[in-house]
C-alpha cells in the first residue's frame, strides 16, 4: 500500500490530502484539509492573484501539518508527494509545487506534477477499484469540456467552450442580477423560487454537429434582458430561465458525446457539479438512455486535494513519477 501527500493550490483554495491506495483496490482518503478563500476575494468581486499566493503561502504549512495529524502517519511515511502544476495561477501553482517538490526533494521521494483537470476528472471514481471507460464532462468556473476516456492518462478532447466557462457565465450573471461573489450558489438558490420558462434564453451551439459551447450570447441575452426591465428586477425567474438553459446545453451535449463515442457510462465532475438542478436533469436524462452517471461526492467536486492524490497515486503506481526541474504550466490542456 501506497501512501502519498498532494498539494492543491491553483487558485483560491488551498489544500492538502493524504491518501493510501495500491493497484485493484479502493483509494482511502486518510485526511483532506481544505482552506477556503471566499471571504477574502468576495469583497472584490473576483479572485485577486496576489492575495490568494500569499495566503496559499500562510496557510499551507498548518494544512499539512493537520493533514499528517488526521491521517496518523509520519512525513517519513510518505511514499510519493504530488502538486497541481497546472493548469491556474501562475502565483498560486507555485506555491503547492515548490513546497510539495521541496519534501520529495527532502525525503529523497518521488514528485508528481498534476493536471488540475485530471483531477477533477477521475474524481467520481475515487473509492472504486477501477476507472471505466466513459464520457467526462468536466465543468467550473475556468473550463467546460467534454472528453472520451479510455482509462486513466488516456484522453481525447471531445469539444470545449468556445468562450465563456460555464461556471464563470454564473458568476458574470450573478453579478448582473445583485447577487455575491461567487454567482454559482447564489444563482441556484435564487433559481428554486423561479420559474424556469419565464425568459426564452438561447440555446447556444446546442443543435450544432460538433460538441463545443459557447455561453456568451446567453450571457449577453441575460445582459439585455436587465437592461430592459422597468423597476425590481426578478430575479428568480432570471436565474432559475438562465440555469435551465445552461443545464439544457450541458445534458444535451453529454448525451450526444456517449452515443457517438458508445460508451455506457458519463461521469460529472468540476464545481459546477455541485449544482443540484444540473445533477438531476443530467441523472434523469442518462438513466431515460440507459446509462450510468457517476458524479463525485459534494466534498470532491469544488477544488480539493484528495482529487489531486487519487489522480497522482494512480500515476505513482503505474511507475510514472515528475522531473523536479519541471515547471508549472498555467494555461495546460488536458488533451
Amino acid at each position: 500500500m501506497a501512501l502519498l501527500l498532494a498539494i492543491e493550490s491553483s487558485c483560491d483554495e488551498t489544500a492538502v490530502a493524504i491518501v493510501r491506495g495500491s493497484a485493484g483496490n479502493p483509494t482511502e482518503v486518510l485526511a483532506s484539509e481544505i482552506s477556503s478563500q471566499i471571504e477574502l476575494h468576495r469583497e472584490h468581486g473576483g479572485v485577486v492573484p496576489e492575495l490568494a499566493s500569499r495566503n496559499h503561502s500562510l496557510h499551507l504549512r498548518g494544512l499539512v501539518e493537520n493533514a499528517l495529524e488526521a491521517a496518523a502517519v509520519h512525513m517519513g511515511e510518505i511514499d510519493a508527494f504530488a502538486a497541481t502544476t497546472g493548469p491556474g495561477l501562475a502565483s498560486s501553482l507555485l506555491v503547492g509545487s515548490t513546497a510539495a517538490k521541496g519534501m520529495a526533494c527532502v525525503l529523497g521521494r518521488p514528485f508528481l506534477g498534476i493536471n488540475h483537470l485530471e483531477g477533477h476528472l477521475l474524481s467520481p471514481f475515487l473509492g472504486r477499484t477501477e476507472v471505466p471507460p466513459h464520457v467526462a464532462l468536466i465543468v467550473s468556473g475556468g473550463h467546460t469540456l467534454l472528453l472520451d476516456v479510455e482509462g486513466p492518462g488516456r484522453y481525447r478532447k471531445l469539444g470545449g467552450t468556445r468562450d465563456d466557462a460555464a461556471g464563470e457565465a454564473y458568476d458574470k450573471v450573478g453579478k448582473m442580477l445583485g447577487l455575491t461573489y461567487p454567482g454559482g450558489p447564489e444563482i441556484e438558490k435564487a433559481a428554486r423560487a423561479g420559474d424556469p420558462q419565464a425568459y426564452d434564453f438561447p440555446r447556444s451551439m446546442q443543435h450544432e454537429a460538433n460538441l463545443d459551447f459557447s455561453f456568451s450570447g446567453l450571457k449577453t441575452a441575460v445582459l439585455y434582458t436587465v437592461r430592459k426591465i422597468q423597476g425590481e428586477l426578478p430575479v428568480a425567474d432570471l436565474a432559475a430561465s438562465f440555469q435551465q438553459a445552461v443545464i439544457e446545453i450541458l445534458v444535451h451535449k453529454a448525451l450526444r458525446a456517449a452515443k457517438q463515442t458508445g460508451r455506457q457510462v458519463i461521469a460529472l465532475s468540476g464545481g459546477v457539479s455541485l449544482n443540484l438542478a444540473l445533477r438531476a436533469a443530467l441523472g434523469n436524462a442518462a438513466a431515460r438512455a440507459g446509462l450510468e452517471l457517476a458524479v463525485a461526492p459534494p466534498a470532491l467536486c469544488a477544488d480539493n486535494a484528495a482529487m489531486i492524490a487519487f489522480a497522482a497515486l494512480l500515476r505513482h503506481l503505474a511507475g510514472e513519477s515528475t522531473p523536479l526541474e519541471g515547471d508549472i504550466h498555467p494555461n495546460l490542456p488536458l488533451a
